[in-house]
């Protein structure tokens, strides 16, 4: 819980509208996406637990199945009601560096009336799972196999959504840029 009071003190001018694509690619479109995003910095106590949490599942996950993973990234996201995000894949078109997705819950007495499930699809379209946003559950998936969407939640829904990320840096060119 003391995630989701970090995010509700949040002044309104740290969130964003969300957007699709990145860097110069990035803008926004209400027809595929109406959430909004704020970064986490780690500049409150309750984000430094979370991403020290995120950097032992990485460390783990790399012992474990030696994935690689440099680094995490992660936002809070706040779907109002009505908000919605279309079937998509959370990786970037000429990029690889997005390997798994994380999304962790932050709604109390959450229930399936109040819609807002994520959806996750396999390669030919076909739902695989469909999973209500409760409190504590952390959903993980691979960015670039499971496309997924958000269905529109009746009430405000809160989750943190994060990437662990590959180091895809060259000789001419750094990712992630830092």
């Amino acid at each position: 819980l003391d995630l989701l009071q970090d995010l509700h003190r949040l002044p309104e001018e740290q969130w964003r509208h969300a957007g699709i694509g990145r860097r110069q690619d990035h803008h926004t479109n209400e027809l595929i996406r109406r959430d909004a995003t704020s970064w986490l910095t780690g500049d409150t106590e309750a984000q430094q637990r979370y991403l020290a949490t995120t950097e032992a599942l990485r460390v783990e996950l790399n012992r474990r199945l030696l994935l690689g993973l440099f680094d995490y990234e992660c936002h809070y996201a706040r779907y109002d009601s009505g908000a919605f995000y279309r079937k998509h894949l959370d990786a970037f078109r000429g990029r690889s560096n997005r390997v798994l997705t994380t999304v962790s819950y932050l709604n109390p007495d959450w229930n399936s009336s109040n819609g807002g499930e994520i959806v996750l699809y396999d390669q030919d379209d076909s739902e695989l799972a469909r999973l209500q946003p409760s409190l504590g559950a952390m959903v993980i998936f691979l960015s670039e196999e499971f496309p997924h969407e958000v269905l529109a939640a009746n009430r405000s829904r809160f989750s943190i959504t994060g990437w662990f990320r590959r180091n895809n840096s060259t000789a001419d060119w750094v990712d992630p840029a830092r």
